[in-house]
């Protein structure tokens, strides 16, 4: 095909958007059990085979149209064939929500269908696993641009808004039905599995200090994926908050920066969490916790450093005022001033004075831009009492005085 490329690529994005995607054709076998709604007919009535759903999309399915289908369930899909192939495949994405389902929504549902509570809680389950988007038109900008890849222009395919019709045929659970009793250990376990596994990933990402793919994951999550464990949403978003800091904490801490740094950030955190007043400023707060713990890590992280180094540079790093001369440094370690001197240049790439000019310097930046501090001030609060030494080291490293500076930031 000659949009292989592109297709790959649109399956990417939807990967890193935690909505699923699927290429499918007209076998029957070769469609996994429960695929269409990811089992939500299958949790409700365990006799439904939902894969005759699915052979049956390829047939009522037109070409060149791009369904956008809502259930009554208020999951969305999305549904297209494939042009220029034999076996006539299909793609479906989703199910996924585009406004969280309040209670409200779960009750009007369950009197709609009949459901016991039994099931009420089951299905209220599968919502927590479902991706929330919320503003759909960055997935439709995305399709978009692959129907024009698909069909030459966009003139030449249309966007088709169905709901319950037979083309897509998810029809829902017949009112009043016998349903049977479904294994609810089951559904949990599957869902607890990929809630720690993105929060696993979440994890990791942090210890390496990797924003961008964290602030991705991140993004994937919603107030809805949280796990309702009482009726009040914004203090249940505080409780997944407070746990939110705990674990990244830790993740800071494998990726090895000192506990000075992670407790300053953390009790900063556990303030600002006891202060949010809705769920989207909690929302707001929980990227803000996740890039920050990234930044932490990537700015103090020491792990790539032999155990000296390590305490030398957080000795550094923690007071700039204090007596970092390479002889005491190697005092207070009890080691020989050349061979400390050696390593932290084969570890870090300079001189141990370098390395303190340097980061006193950073600090000074971030003084002349964040106050209206004296310039003498801020050379006795980076640790050089004279004025004139500290113009000379900050001139040396970024090719102006700190005067000149603050005067261009001004």
């Amino acid at each position: 095909m000659h949009y292989d490329t592109e297709l790959q690529f649109f399956q990417q994005i939807l990967k890193n958007m935690n909505v699923h995607v699927r290429i499918l054709n007209n076998s029957l076998e070769q469609i996994p059990e429960c695929e269409p709604d990811l089992g939500l007919r299958h949790l409700l009535a365990p006799d439904t085979d939902t894969r005759k759903i699915l052979y049956q999309f390829p047939f009522v399915c037109e070409p060149n149209n791009i369904y956008r289908v809502l259930d009554d369930f208020l999951c969305s899909y999305i549904l297209f064939q494939l042009p220029d192939t034999k076996e006539t495949p299909y793609v479906l994405i989703g199910p996924y929500t585009l406004t969280a389902i309040s209670q409200k929504d779960l009750l009007d549902i369950s009197q709609k269908f009949s459901l016991t509570r039994e099931q009420l809680s089951q299905l209220e389950k599968y919502y927590h696993n479902l991706v929330l988007i919320p503003h759909e038109g960055t997935l439709l900008s995305i399709l978009n641009a692959l129907g024009e890849r698909l069909w030459g222009s966009i003139d030449n395919f249309s966007l088709v808004d169905v709901e319950n019709s037979i083309v897509i045929a998810l029809e829902p659970i017949p009112k009043n039905s016998v349903i049977k009793k479904t294994e609810d250990p089951f559904l949990s376990m599957k869902i607890l599995e990929e809630r720690y596994a993105m929060e696993n990933q979440l994890i990791l990402a942090v210890s390496q200090g990797q924003a961008h793919k964290a602030e991705m994951l991140i993004g994937s999550m919603s107030s809805q994926w949280i796990e309702r464990r009482i009726a009040n949403p914004v203090q249940n978003l505080k409780n997944y908050l407070i746990i939110c800091n705990t674990l990244l904490r830790k993740a800071a801490e494998h990726g090895a920066v000192h506990p000075l740094y992670i407790d300053s950030l953390s009790s900063s955190f556990a303030y600002k969490i006891e202060t949010i007043l809705s769920v989207e400023a909690g929302i707001s707060l929980m990227k803000e916790i996740v890039r920050k713990y990234c930044l932490l890590v990537k700015n103090h992280s020491v792990k790539n450093y032999s155990l000296l180094i390590r305490k030398v540079m957080i000795r550094i790093n923690t007071d700039l005022t204090a007596d970092l001369s390479l002889k005491t440094q190697a005092q207070l370690l009890n080691v020989n001033s050349s061979y400390l001197s050696s390593l932290f240049k084969k570890e870090t790439g300079m001189p141990l004075t370098e390395y303190v000019n340097r980061k006193r310097v950073e600090y000074a930046l971030f003084l002349l831009n964040s106050t209206n501090m004296q310039i003498q001030t801020i050379a006795q609060q980076c640790g050089i009492p004279d004025v004139n030494y500290f113009t000379k080291i900050f001139k040396k490293l970024i090719g102006k005085t700190p005067k000149e500076y603050r005067s261009k930031i001004q």
